[in-house]
């Protein structure tokens, strides 16, 4: 099979799998472009109410494909900004699944995802420094909201690669799972994430991403829609809610 990018839609969360294992699932500039297109196609599907990103046969990402990389670095650069920029900005929650490498290209990725859970064994690293490349200014920044400045100079400065129990700590994962049960938490996980209220979950990314002039804007889309009304309504009846409002409502 041809390197690229697979996915499926499956109980409201859409699966998204980085397909090239005879290079660890390194990213070809195709992919790299084929990403955004992908991602906004994903975001119209109203039945989409959460996003897995993961690479096939153990490993999640070992970065950019050299090879394929045609022109000079900074369009090549520019692709791979593209497409981290496109997966920051899809509207519903997103969860990178790692085993294995996260390395270079495939940390941006990781990183431009709301959530990063990792299998035991797996390996972070910020690789520019390796190969001459300044890493860009939006992926530095979302580098250091995630691990603050001194883990970002570490990993950028040095290029070294760090295991799971360091990335846990830096607040380069959120979770770190025993061999063999990252698939079934993911799943899990992203069940409760389906069943929460979408009007929250939109404007708490926006708001934890910066966007802090969007007060008056989501205080309308919530005084709207029906969702604290259902929510206590069911606290009340000791049911689960039955949230409609949607990212397009």
């Amino acid at each position: 099979m041809e390197p690229q990018l697979l996915h499926s839609v499956t109980d409201s969360v859409a699966t998204v799998v980085i397909h090239h294992p005879a290079k660890r699932n390194a990213m070809t500039a195709a992919m790299w472009a084929a990403l955004p297109p992908l991602l906004g196609t994903l975001a119209a599907d109203p039945g989409v109410r959460a996003l897995v990103l993961t690479g096939e046969g153990g490993t999640f990402c070992a970065g950019a494909d050299i090879s394929t990389l045609q022109g000079s670095p900074r369009e090549a650069q520019e692709l791979a900004v593209r497409a981290e920029e496109a997966l920051a900005a899809f509207p519903r929650p997103t969860l990178a699944a790692v085993q294995g490498h996260c390395v270079g290209g495939g940390s941006q990725l990781a990183a431009a995802c709301d959530l990063r859970f990792a299998e035991e064994g797996a390996l972070f690293g910020v690789t520019p420094a390796k190969l001459g490349i300044v890493y860009p200014a939006s992926s530095t920044r979302r580098l250091v909201s995630l691990t603050g400045p001194a883990t970002a100079k570490y990993l950028l400065f040095s290029g070294e690669l760090i295991d799971t129990a360091r990335a846990l700590r830096t607040g380069l994962v959120d979770e770190v799972l025993p061999r063999g049960e990252l698939g079934k938490r993911v799943a899990e996980f992203t069940q409760v994430l389906v069943q929460r209220s979408q009007l929250t979950q939109a404007a708490a990314k926006e708001f934890a991403d910066g966007r802090t002039d969007r007060d008056e804007h989501w205080a309308a889309r919530a005084h709207e829609s029906a969702e604290a009304a259902e929510g206590v309504a069911a606290f009340l009846e000791r049911r689960k809610p039955r949230f409609t409002w949607t990212t397009s409502g």
